[in-house]
């Protein structure tokens, strides 16, 4: 059973007692007149009374968070989203044989329907003197205790509605999530963008280098795989003639879980036809400071002991420079294979030898430069090799022209102009399959359709990729992917199987 310690079965007792008394434990139709944060805001002000109470009647609601019996009257407080607030009832108040019952029956963890008026205690606390007291829903399981407060992690997890009843300022935490993307959402709608959804399920795992999920389409008869990204499909209907689209919605990656990692998260993409990358940066920039504005933030933004300056323009450094200037590596090493493979080596990094010159870079850039970027910076002009759907400079055919934006040391955005030659793309393709034969379990899938819409011509186009998971964690000061991800990936809990339960 799932109610089997001996607290919960003596609340299911009571539970049982109080249907005996003719009370619903779990009733309906209720209904309250304002919240908790309403109340005190349109009552607060008869502190200054001299009598210290007014006789307006509202009714209100919450969970029980504390109680405290005197004899023939009690002071509890209640909690809703919106804060906290102590009521008191009594015999007198709420009628002899109802206090009786709640007096035995009511318990921490209930949520209770509280109709009465305010007034302020001899001790100066702001109250509500209860004139009725309905139970809205009995509690079968037990807070932790108060002053302990819910501190195991994995529990907090695990139990994300008991996280949030034990600590408010979790609560806090994802409506801060949620008025990001408000933000976001309004901002691309107010720069002329229309918002779309495009397949959770593709018949190609496609978009980007990652492991997909796999799972079966019964009625096709065919293997599906759980979105890596939208990117493919969102243009598609470029091609098809949307100039500026939006999705946000969620991803799925088959791969390891970290600070930063969750296999599965949210993102915002967007691609702009007629547009290019620096746009693309700009606009970036602009959406920072509308966030920072409308979350009423500084421009000096702490994080993990870090002070993050989003005061000056963003900094924009070139990919092989940045290994150079940031990376402190020598220019005699970044461009040579053989040298870059034993500088790695010698620093203790692992580095397959197979690898192309482009994907060593890349091995470079994440030991040697990606944790020193703290300012907003945007690193700008990939090698082609490890962007298999950017476009390649017309001034130098090695570089894809992209960038990734990285603060705090953590990459939040990537985009590129996209290629938009259907040739090139097939033969990129054809390289990325030679790629996984080869062992990389990430390389891009061939995508005929795609290519095919490409020969219809996709007009000069940016596309725009940002991690909202990461971002909430920059903006709402967290260190951990899962603090700001309601219900994170977890291991499955080892349980015990009593010879009875096989049977």
């Amino acid at each position: 059973m799932v109610f089997d310690n001996q607290l919960e079965i003596q609340r299911i007792e009571k539970k049982e007692e109080l249907r005996n008394l003719g009370i619903n434990p779990y009733p309906h139709f209720l209904k309250k007149d304002m919240d908790i944060k309403e109340f005190r805001d349109k009552f607060e002000y008869i502190k200054e009374l001299d009598e210290k109470r007014v006789s307006d009647e509202v009714t209100i609601s919450g969970r029980l968070m504390l109680k405290r019996v005197a004899g023939k009257s009690t002071f509890a407080n209640i909690e809703d989203e919106s804060g906290n607030v102590q009521i008191y009832y009594s015999r007198d108040s709420i009628g002899e044989d109802l206090y009786k019952v709640f007096k035995k029956n009511l318990e921490v963890g209930d949520v209770v329907l509280v109709k009465g008026f305010p007034f302020v205690t001899q001790t100066g606390e702001f109250s509500m003197h209860a004139t009725n007291l309905t139970l809205a829903s009995k509690a079968i399981s037990q807070l932790p205790e108060k002053f302990h407060g819910l501190v195991d992690i994995e529990m907090r997890y695990r139990q994300r509605y008991l996280d949030m009843i034990m600590n408010p300022e979790v609560r806090n935490d994802f409506k801060k999530r949620s008025k990001i993307i408000s933000l976001i959402r309004h901002f691309f709608e107010e720069k002329g963008f229309m918002e779309v959804e495009t397949p959770m399920m593709h018949p190609i795992p496609g978009g980007a280098n990652a492991k997909p999920f796999v799972t079966y389409h019964n009625a096709l008869d065919v293997n599906r795989y759980l979105r890596i990204a939208p990117e493919l499909y969102l243009k598609r209907l470029v091609v098809g003639g949307m100039e500026a689209v939006f999705e946000i919605n969620r991803n799925f990656r088959n791969e390891g879980m970290d600070l930063t990692h969750n296999p599965e998260f949210t993102s915002i993409e967007f691609y702009w036809a007629w547009h290019n990358y620096n746009e693309a940066m700009d606009l970036t920039e602009e959406l920072f400071k509308v966030l920072l504005k409308g979350l009423n933030l500084p421009e000096i933004l702490e994080y993990d002991d870090k002070k993050i300056d989003f005061s000056k323009p963003f900094a924009r450094v070139k990919y092989l420079d940045a290994l150079v200037e940031i990376g402190e590596l020598s220019k005699d090493i970044i461009n040579d294979r053989d040298k870059i493979l034993e500088k790695l080596k010698n620093d203790g990094f692992e580095a397959k030898e197979n690898l192309d010159l482009g994907h060593l870079q890349a091995e470079l850039f994440d030991n040697y430069v990606e944790e020193k970027l703290i300012n907003p910076t945007f690193i700008v002009d990939f090698p082609i090799s490890i962007s298999p759907l950017s476009r390649r400079s017309d001034e130098n055919p090695n570089i894809a022209e992209r960038f990734e934006l990285f603060i705090a040391g953590n990459e939040l955005a990537n985009a590129f102009n996209e290629l938009n030659d259907p040739l090139d793309q097939y033969e990129r393709f054809k390289a990325q399959i030679e790629a996984k034969n080869a062992g990389d379990d990430e390389a891009h899938e061939m995508d005929e359709d795609y290519v095919k819409a490409l020969g219809y011509a996709m007009p000069p186009t940016v596309g725009w990729g940002l991690g909202i998971d990461r971002l909430a964690m920059l903006l709402t000061n967290k260190k951990s992917i899962r603090d700001v991800i309601l219900f994170p990936a977890m291991r499955p809990l080892k349980t015990t199987q009593t010879n009875e339960d096989k049977e």
